[in-house]
């Protein structure tokens, strides 16, 4: 019997992929334990009880109320969430740049195809960090006091503390009110596409009154204009320097990368294509966006995925101008609490999961333009 499964190479493969797995999970054990008997010999608990304890370190600007008397489990929140909305700005920010500056590269005035392919060469070749550091430095050192704040527009100041814009409150109802019309917006667009365009613009208009009315009768919205009080400015609501800073280097950093991939997507359709659009007596402009990108995005789509992926790593960076992402308030967080392993292991399973999030929804819009194309 033995030698008949020794004989057989479907038998000896599976049974070697077993040692194989049991190995593995052995020296994961090994190192667990090993690392826990000696963190206990050294006085250092194991575990993630101390989520619950108080964390009593500041944050200096996040999307939600923070307060250093919240919990560290919070404050993980925090910073997730500081992650994520800077991820999705750089994302979408980073995706139109990308798309003006490969149509600029790929336009027939060779002065301004030139300049975008050194400005593209010239960011594509410095190091992000140090383009970060770069404008940190400009946001802190060459903007004017808040006595001297520039204002561009009515209630907008622009000084070395941040800029100041009024902010709108909708009301306790007010995130519920945004979700509705996201929802609706969203299925408008799915279904309304067989609709004519007049009627489509006419149930628009309505819609968008109907839900400015409802907004201020029932929400009650209020704004906070910035006001100069003292040596800075209340009210209002307050982009940091380091948060222009981070923003200002992931654009454009990301969008030169972005660029490249759209502009190599658009040379891989075939010059034929822009011959029938003429036939059809289309524009440049209607050829390009209703017959060279729809089928560019097949080539495009798989590369861009690693650039959003390369995107939301990059957003660790963070902490060279001292923004409050993930990675800082973990650092925060080990400093405190000593709790190194489990921090680590938060932050490896949270950069796990968005990669794998973002992955998962580019593969399935991938796999939707493909049948959308045949």
């Amino acid at each position: 019997m033995l030698s008949t499964l020794l004989d057989n190479r479907h038998a000896r493969s599976a049974a070697l992929q077993v040692l194989l797995l049991v190995g593995f999970a052995s020296l994961l054990y090994w190192l667990w334990s090993n690392t826990a008997a000696n963190l206990a010999a050294r006085g250092i608990q194991v575990g993630f009880e101390y989520l619950h304890r108080q964390a009593n370190f500041p944050i200096s600007e996040s999307f939600l109320p923070y307060d250093p008397s919240d919990t560290f489990g919070w404050a993980y929140l925090v910073g997730l969430t500081n992650t994520a909305a800077i991820s999705v700005l750089a994302i979408a920010t980073s995706t139109v740049l990308g798309l003006l500056i490969a149509l600029v590269r790929l336009a027939r005035n060779p002065l301004a195809s030139t300049m975008a392919g050194a400005f593209v060469g010239g960011v594509r070749n410095m190091p992000l960090i140090v383009q970060l550091l770069f404008w940190y430095a400009l946001a802190t050192t060459l903007l004017p006091a808040p006595r001297l704040a520039f204002n561009p527009l009515p209630g907008v100041y622009l000084s070395l503390r941040g800029l100041y814009i009024p902010s709108v409150s909708l009301g306790p109802y007010g995130l519920t009110f945004l979700v509705t019309v996201v929802a609706l917006a969203v299925a408008f667009w799915r279904f309304g596409r067989g609709v004519q365009l007049v009627s489509r613009r006419a149930v628009a208009g309505i819609s968008i009154g109907a839900a400015a009315l409802f907004a201020v009768a029932a929400l009650e919205p209020s704004v906070s204009l910035p006001q100069l009080k003292g040596l800075n400015f209340v009210g209002g609501v307050r982009l940091s320097p380091e948060f222009a800073a981070l923003m200002l280097g992931l654009i454009i950093y990301t969008s030169v990368f972005i660029s490249e991939v759209i502009r190599g997507g658009i040379e891989a359709v075939s010059r034929g294509q822009w011959e029938a659009g003429r036939a059809l007596g289309l524009s440049e402009r209607q050829t390009m966006f209703r017959i060279i990108i729809p089928q560019a995005l097949r080539v495009i789509i798989p590369p861009m995925t690693s650039q959003y992926l390369s995107t939301v790593k990059n957003t660790t960076l963070a902490l060279a101008v001292g923004y409050p992402e993930l990675g800082l308030v973990v650092g925060t967080v080990i400093n405190q609490t000593g709790q190194a392993i489990e921090s680590i292991a938060i932050l490896l399973a949270v950069f796990l999961t968005i990669s794998i999030a973002v992955s998962l929804f580019m593969n399935w819009y991938n796999a939707h333009v493909a049948l959308g194309t045949r």
